[in-house]
């Protein structure tokens, strides 16, 4: 069996990772996590052992790296709310402890998988001015630029820190020799993701999660500025597959970087709202609440000074069909479906609890 170590196996894409692979009696997984709600299910299992506490303070994390084959990073500050209001903690969670790790497995000689971001490549020349043709809009692992705003603008904090993070990964590479692939998510959604503001967790949480607490307890949508930014979303089920496709296939996946996303789904913020608001009643049973409507608010109120955000990114995938032989399958109305229909089932309040 494959001995895996999973950084930050508690979170959103850890949990559905470890549901895979201990589907499959090939692998043998060890976690380490500060919080196990999410993969609880999992804890009794002959195939895993899950370590509770912070991966960068625990003595034995580099002990357990020793003892494995493969080490997937995931662990990381990913919410836009602290990007501008607590930047140096996230650069820390994102830049500074992760180099310590990949320094381990370095020196180790353990092949690494990390987690970096598709907010790495910024804004797209669109949004400054340049025009682009539809395809040059694209972005793309090895040519594309990654075009961050100026220092002030603190939002860039963590595209920033993970930026930096590749670059030293990929300077372990070739200084070192280290075995690593490097995936960029675009938007993964689905059941378990982010929390609810007051139920499981404070503060803002990622957008999809805002739209969606919104829904289930009339208050109104805030979207930023219209919406008009867009993304692609991509079904936690299919990224998944790509993990995996990169596991089996470490020659193919070596000192590689891939987008990991659906282009397929892309929508603007706007519509993201507007097609979750439709489907809430079908997939809950309830009427959407009178609250519960589209309000415009600006980035500077919804995340505090300093925000700024990127127009589009929209992925290339042509590397990871090529060479991991992946491509997404869910489309868009299942992918917000199945991610509604996630949320409704762990936090819909009891009848008569959220009026309309």
């Amino acid at each position: 069996m494959n001995k895996i170590c999973i950084l930050g196996c508690g979170g959103f894409i850890g949990s559905h990772l470890l549901d895979r692979l201990l589907a499959d009696d090939k692998w043998l997984c060890v976690g380490i996590d500060e919080q196990d709600a999410k993969i609880r299910h999992l804890l009794q299992h002959p195939r895993f052992r899950f370590v509770k506490g912070d991966v960068y303070t625990l003595p034995w994390t580099a002990q357990i790296i020793q003892d494995s084959d493969v080490v997937v990073s995931l662990t990381a500050i990913c919410n836009p709310v602290y990007y501008n209001t607590e930047p140096l903690r996230v650069i820390a969670a994102n830049y500074d402890h992760p180099a310590r790790i990949t320094a381990e497995c370095a020196r180790l000689g353990k092949r690494l998988i990390h987690f970096s971001t598709s907010e790495v490549y910024g804004k797209t020349p669109a949004a400054l001015g340049v025009a682009m043709t539809a395809d040059q809009q694209v972005m793309r692992e090895e040519d594309t630029h990654l075009i961050l705003g100026p220092v002030a603008r603190q939002r860039w904090s963590y595209a920033c820190a993970k930026q930096l993070m590749e670059r030293v990964i990929y300077a372990h590479g070739a200084e070192q020799g280290l075995a690593y692939t490097i995936v960029r998510p675009f938007n993964f959604v689905g059941a378990r993701m982010d929390y609810i503001p007051g139920v499981d967790g404070d503060g803002l949480p990622r957008v999809t999660a805002c739209f969606m607490d919104s829904l289930m307890f009339n208050k109104p949508l805030r979207v930023v500025d219209g919406g008009h930014n867009r993304r692609v979303f991509t079904y936690i089920a299919d990224a998944v597959d790509a993990v995996v496709r990169i596991l089996e296939r470490p020659a193919a996946a070596n000192r590689r970087i891939f987008n990991i996303g659906n282009p397929d789904n892309e929508i603007s913020i706007l519509e993201l709202a507007q097609r979750l608001t439709a489907l809430y009643p079908s997939v809950s049973g309830r009427p959407v609440g009178k609250r519960s409507r589209i309000v415009t608010v600006t980035g500077a109120e919804l995340y505090g000074p300093g925000y700024d955000d990127s127009d589009r990114r929209l992925p290339d995938i042509s590397l990871a069909k090529e060479l991991l032989g992946w491509q997404p399958r869910v489309g868009i109305e299942e992918t917000l479906g199945r991610t509604m229909e996630g949320f409704v089932q762990q936090y819909q309040a009891e009848p008569g609890q959220c009026h309309p």
